[in-house]
């Protein structure tokens, strides 16, 4: 066979990138009026579901447990099929216990494929490239999202048809996909073994801090920054999906580039110009008073995280190739961390001041660039950070379970 025509693994990691969030752009842009006109929620239920989806997340250290029994590529296709088919039974149950648990199903696989998806993507791709291809991936992911709202478009608006529906074709033609892959592409070897346990490593510390802030920041830009431009600046349904198109449009056009801009810079200067910007985004949030300007604020907020890119790939260069599926799923719960507690307390503070919420994001992101400048211009195995010292052994785990 030519070698041109051989399937690749970065081609199977792009389309699986491809049906994931497709499959998801669709269950979230339909959820809120899903839950509303079909399940009557309020926001009592519709609070409720978004912890439960997110609880998965803090559960991915698990998925290390699972690679005992299946192998990492394996794992990830069927992660994606549980995905599609947890949106694809979604609009069969259109009462709160049902939007719960098909919430689940669909929130399982999801945050597992991103865990496995993460680590074979570090394990498949060669260092140099790993910037260039993540932001390759974005583009695709807002490609994808794009499909999906012009799927949404012909099906609900042009044939007429209802929810179930829409969940339904998008569900099944996402797992078709995935089918189709698995008959396709070839299992693919891994260059190491990976350990199968939860492992957590001292000389990794930086690592899990700038995952931790990670996560709190894309709470409050996830949850509060759209929250504020209904409520404060009274946008429209239309409107909030016309920010979303935008922010995938500019995603498409500039993600790639900015994965080569990392590799180019370097993971320390990258992390610097994100945590700078997100500070004057966060301050700009609690101050802005026009609706424009926030919708401004709200796409270059959503550009900038695509700079953490960098934080990745800094990973990829300072880690045992063996520890990269176990510290991804150990990652991905840190990440989750700040995604159970930071909604429902910053919720709080919203009532009393909403302006306090985004001082605290600006925090948030002075935290993290205090940190970010403690990442070396070399990372690399025995170089992990800037300012500490190098871990004496680099083989040893601090704390394995």
């Amino acid at each position: 066979m030519n070698a041109t025509k051989t399937p690749n693994p970065k081609a199977l990691l792009l389309w699986m990138t491809f049906v994931m969030s497709l499959v998801f752009a669709v269950w979230q842009a339909l959820l809120n009026n899903f839950v509303i006109e079909k399940a009557q929620f309020t926001g009592a239920e519709i609070g409720m579901l978004q912890s439960l989806r997110e609880i998965p997340g803090s559960l991915a250290f698990t998925a290390i447990f699972v690679l005992l029994l299946v192998r990492e590529q394996a794992f990830a296709l069927l992660s994606l099929a549980l995905l599609c088919i947890g949106v694809a039974i979604t609009g069969f149950f259109p009462q709160v216990l049902g939007l719960y648990l098909t919430t689940i199903l669909m929130s399982v696989g999801f945050h597992y494929f991103e865990t496995i998806n993460q680590s074979l993507t570090l394990q498949w791709v060669d260092k140099q490239d790993t910037a260039a291809f993540m932001g390759k991936a974005l583009a695709w992911r807002s490609a994808a999202a794009l499909v999906g709202y012009g799927s949404i478009w012909l099906v609900m608006t042009w044939l007429k048809l209802d929810y179930w529906h829409m969940y339904l074709i998008i569900g099944v033609l996402g797992l078709l996909m995935v089918i189709s892959m698995s008959l396709y592409y070839p299992q693919f070897d891994t260059h190491e073994v990976q350990h199968k346990k939860v492992i957590l490593r001292k000389r990794y510390w930086l690592y899990y801090l700038l995952t931790f802030f990670s996560g709190a920041r894309r709470q409050i830009f996830m949850v509060f920054a759209g929250f504020m431009m209904v409520e404060k600046f009274g946008y429209s349904v239309s409107e909030i999906t016309a920010l979303f198109l935008i922010n995938y449009v500019v995603n498409l056009l500039f993600a790639p580039a900015i994965g080569r801009f990392i590799g180019r810079i370097g993971e320390r200067n990258a992390l610097t110009v994100e945590y700078i910007g997100l500070f004057f985004v966060f301050v700009s949030y609690a101050l802005v008073e026009q609706p424009h300007m926030a919708a401004a604020l709200y796409v270059i907020d959503h550009l900038l995280f695509a700079m953490a890119i960098a934080m990745k790939t800094y990973f990829q260069k300072i880690a045992d190739s063996k520890d990269i599926a176990a510290t991804m799923s150990v990652s991905f719960t840190i990440n989750h961390i700040a995604a159970v507690v930071i909604p429902v307390l910053l919720g709080l503070l919203w009532l009393s001041d909403p302006a306090l919420v985004f001082y605290i994001g600006a925090g948030f992101a002075v935290c993290s660039l205090v940190l970010a400048l403690n990442v070396p211009r070399h990372p690399s195995p025995g170089n992990e950070t800037y300012w500490a010292w190098p871990a004496k052994s680099i083989d040893k785990p601090s704390l394995d379970s």
